[in-house]
């Protein structure tokens, strides 16, 4: 594949299993990709192929960490597959609604830009502050659990990106799980013997 190329959703998911990532990451993923696609249609404008790639790739990280380090290390796992920048910066930058320069230094994260700013970047990170595992639910959910632990400027931020999302969108975001189900038909999930997959000739995870 060229390096320019966006991986093919199988392509993905056979990416996520070769990282080493379990069904539950798996899934959620693809619960992510469900809603987003969504979105991202509605909206209009927005590279439909690219949010389905990174949002089934957001979480890739995971298969190393459970930390808030899984989004700089699923950028560098995507990135090390030839993935187009494009793709990089989608996984580098869907927690919450982006990490500011301060949330970076408090959390020690590598120094860079956390701050989704395209609109594929800001449709992947909110479709995923719209699952909580493998449920569609409100984006309250996601709000309320930074709240609880303090982080009420990261709280504030999902707020305002529902709002302009929605914006957008014509209608409350909120509408996802009753438009898409609390449980999503999903694309098929099932691994594939074990060979590399890359956007670019660099060597696969």
């Amino acid at each position: 594949m060229s390096t320019d190329k966006i991986p093919s959703d199988e392509e993905c998911v056979r990416m996520l299993w070769n990282a080493g990532c379990t069904k539950r990451v798996v899934v959620h993923c693809a619960t992510v990709r469900a809603v987003a696609v969504v979105i991202a249609a509605g909206i209009g404008g927005a590279d439909t192929r690219l949010v389905s790639a990174g949002a089934l790739l957001h979480d890739i990280g995971r298969s190393q960490t459970h930390s808030v380090m899984h989004a700089p290390l699923g950028a560098q796992i995507v990135e090390a597959n030839g993935c187009p920048k494009s793709l990089v910066e989608i996984v580098r930058k869907h927690t919450g609604a982006g990490l500011d320069a301060e949330d970076v230094r408090e959390l020690g994260l590598p120094p860079g830009d956390y701050m989704p700013s395209t609109l594929e970047e800001k449709v992947v990170a909110h479709a995923d502050n719209l699952v909580s595992n493998d449920t569609v639910v409100p984006h309250r959910r996601s709000v309320d659990k930074l709240v609880s632990k303090g982080a009420q400027r990261g709280a504030d931020r999902i707020e305002a990106l529902h709002r302009e999302l929605s914006g957008l969108y014509g209608e409350d975001l909120d509408c996802m799980p009753v438009l898409l189900g609390a449980h999503p038909k999903l694309i098929p999930l099932r691994k594939h013997r074990r060979r590399g997959i890359s956007c670019g000739t660099r060597k696969s995870w």
